[in-house]
């Protein structure tokens, strides 16, 4: 399919502007992304050198693995329950659910507790978690369309570059007030960003301090609260989620709203339902929701902080002095994707986040 011919998506969206008007950002990217028929998610394999981006899992097994080993202080410090849910939110391919369990052989105590639970609406993706899981046989495995299908009672919750993949809302400031941004169709008749003509009516009571006195043009984004706020009120109910992603430790403006099509950036408006669609997550925004709901907020830091501090660089090491010659720099290159600063590695823009019961005082990666 090349540029001049619109995809199915496209028709369809071009059908409901016609008819409704400007399409808000978040409908546009919901159903860019989730559409049952023609969305991203529902029809592509987008993880990995083959598809349109690589998420910290597929970049190293030290990822998961730290993880994993994350998941056991947590659940030590829980009080060692049994059994315990152990959920991963959109787990892509099912690499770091591997890697997770691979690590916990080695407390096999916490491997007999685990009840594994993978939240994924995609079967597609689904299908390639269970083929990647399919020589885990001495733990329940278990995939669920959504969070409540999950039994209740002592949880871990994990969640990596999930938050990036939910649909935004953008506002613009403009001299009579906030607007939300739409997609609309232009002179040119193609898909472009417009502000809506009525300001939001009460929506600068609600944003965060930092934001209130931004100048006209500015862009503030936000996402409904429905995950986070499920995240945390198991969190806070004597468990722990951890939660990884790219973007900013306090909230801000700024248009980042983008597309990633074979690993490079594209146009959020191109092809519709064939290409990615993510924004930058705001942490402080994470944390103001979980303190809401009674969790304590462990973080943010950044990932390179966190990883170092889980024992990334030792691990990287062992397997060095493990591997054939001719591999030990691809750790090397691996390590420093995940923990180094360049534009080009995760170390810095990606951060880390958890949530916890108030009984919980410290977890790993938090604690200098």
């Amino acid at each position: 399919m090349t540029d001049e011919q619109p995809t199915p998506l496209e028709t369809e969206i071009r059908r409901r502007i016609a008819g409704d008007g400007p399409m808000p950002v978040a409908e546009f990217m919901a159903l860019c992304l989730y559409d049952p028929d023609h969305g991203y998610y529902s029809r592509r394999m987008p993880f990995g050198a083959a598809g349109d981006f690589v998420t910290a899992p597929e970049v190293s097994q030290m990822f998961g693995e730290l993880v994993g080993l994350w998941a056991v202080t947590a659940w030590r410090a829980m009080g060692e329950p049994n059994p315990v849910q152990l959920i991963e939110m959109g787990p892509g391919r099912g690499t770091m659910m591997f890697d997770m369990l691979l690590a916990a052989r080695t407390v096999p105590e916490f491997r007999k507790a685990l009840r594994v639970h993978l939240i994924e609406k995609s079967l597609d993706l689904q299908m390639r978690q269970r083929q990647t899981l399919a020589g885990v046989t001495d733990v329940v495995l278990r995939w669920h369309g959504t969070m409540e299908e999950v039994p209740s009672g002592h949880a871990i919750i994990v969640a990596n570059e999930f938050f990036d993949a939910l649909p935004i809302h953008q506002a613009e400031r403009c001299s009579d007030g906030w607007h939300e941004r739409a997609i609309g169709i232009n002179a040119g008749d193609q898909l472009a960003l417009t502000a809506l003509d009525k300001p939001i009516a009460g929506f600068e009571a609600d944003l965060p301090r930092s934001v209130r006195k931004a100048p006209v043009g500015s862009i503030f984004e936000w996402r409904s609260g429905e995950f986070i706020d499920k995240i945390a009120r198991r969190a806070a109910s004597d468990g722990a989620a951890l939660i990884i992603d790219y973007g900013h430790a306090a909230s801000s403006v700024g248009d980042t709203f983008q597309a990633v099509r074979s690993h490079r950036y594209a146009s959020p408006m191109a092809l519709p339902g064939l290409t990615d669609l993510t924004a930058h997550v705001d942490f402080e925004a994470l944390a103001r929701a979980a303190r809401k709901v009674g969790a304590r907020v462990h973080g943010p830091v950044d990932q390179g902080t966190f990883l170092k501090r889980l024992g990334i660089e030792t691990r990287a090491a062992t397997l060095q002095a493990r591997a054939a010659e001719e591999k030990r720099s691809s750790v090397a290159v691996a390590l420093a994707r995940l923990i180094g600063t360049g534009s080009s590695e995760m170390g810095a823009l990606f951060k880390a986040i958890a949530f916890s019961a108030q009984r919980i005082d410290a977890l790993p990666g938090f604690v200098a």
